[in-house]
């Protein structure tokens, strides 16, 4: 079980697993994630589920190998197990029609975003899609996108593909056309989503973030997942992960985020330095 029956590479660095775990498949909604284990010894960590083939029995995991634990998994092979998964998890986007969303995707969270912008779109909205990267070669799901959405819009930091500049930027450009726009979704980096619920609360703008913080047990327990919002602890595990953008304290969760960047450094570089001896031999 958990055995990768396909895997490709979208980009530098970012690569799709589909992975055979059939209840999952049939189970999972929108918004969801799973939590792994690449082999006994290692962490655990969350994934959003970016799709799903209930007939086939498999989910498809989108990441970036950017520390230890995704950098082994961008390792696994078609045919090979992953060691442990356990899903579906977290609460699942709500969804209804509303008329029109904008679903804002930056860099790998493109992916989390299109599972969401598929789920609008079947409810009977109207769907806009905004995606966005540093240039064109680390752009993913393009197609995807476009294919789910009533119009995309395409934004990369250095002008090689759309519009010369961030997300925000085109997302003013809707506001400016007086674009009537019912719902804003946002899934990126921190200071993508920050920026993005800056400029929505300026409009009155409803909108939701998905928050991907420190996480462990998924359950609640360990509480290395809280996140503050509205004045209030929530743990994005079973409270989220997607919440009210213009009440997540950003700043908070960026100083969580960092709590343990020494030590993810320090894991990545061992690794690293193993696989290379590794593959010397």
């Amino acid at each position: 079980m958990n055995r990768i029956v396909k895997k490709t590479q979208l980009s530098e660095d970012v690569f799709r697993l589909d992975v055979e775990v059939p209840l999952i498949a049939k189970k999972r909604k929108a918004g969801q994630f799973i939590i792994l284990r690449v082999c006994e010894e290692g962490e655990r960590i969350p994934l959003t589920i970016a799709g799903a083939d209930p007939q086939a029995g498999t989910i498809t995991l989108i990441f970036q190998a950017v520390g230890k634990t995704t950098k082994a998994l961008s390792r696994l092979n078609e045919g090979e197990d992953i060691c442990d998964l356990v899903g579906p998890l977290g609460k699942p986007t709500h969804i209804e029609k509303i008329g029109t969303v904008v679903c804002i995707g930056g860099g790998i969270g493109v992916a989390p975003v299109r599972p969401i912008a598929e789920a609008q779109g079947r409810a009977g909205n109207k769907v806009i899609s905004i995606i966005g990267a540093r240039t064109k070669d680390l752009l993913i799901l393009e197609d995807d996108m476009g294919a789910l959405s009533d119009e995309l819009l395409v934004a990369t930091d250095d002008g090689s593909c759309g519009i010369h500049g961030f997300v925000t930027q085109v997302l003013q450009q809707l506001i400016d056309r007086s674009e009537k726009i019912d719902l804003v979704v946002a899934i990126g980096p921190l200071p993508m989503m920050n920026a993005v619920c800056k400029l929505t609360k300026e409009n009155d703008l409803p909108t939701v973030v998905s928050l991907n913080p420190i996480m462990v047990d998924g359950t609640g327990m360990c509480g290395c997942c809280r996140v503050e919002v509205g004045g209030k602890t929530k743990f994005a595990c079973v409270d989220g992960p997607e919440f009210d953008g213009h009440k997540v304290d950003f700043a908070q969760l960026g100083r969580r985020l960092k709590s343990y960047i020494d030590q993810e450094s320090t894991s990545r570089e061992q690794y690293e330095h193993r696989c290379k001896l590794e593959d010397a031999e």
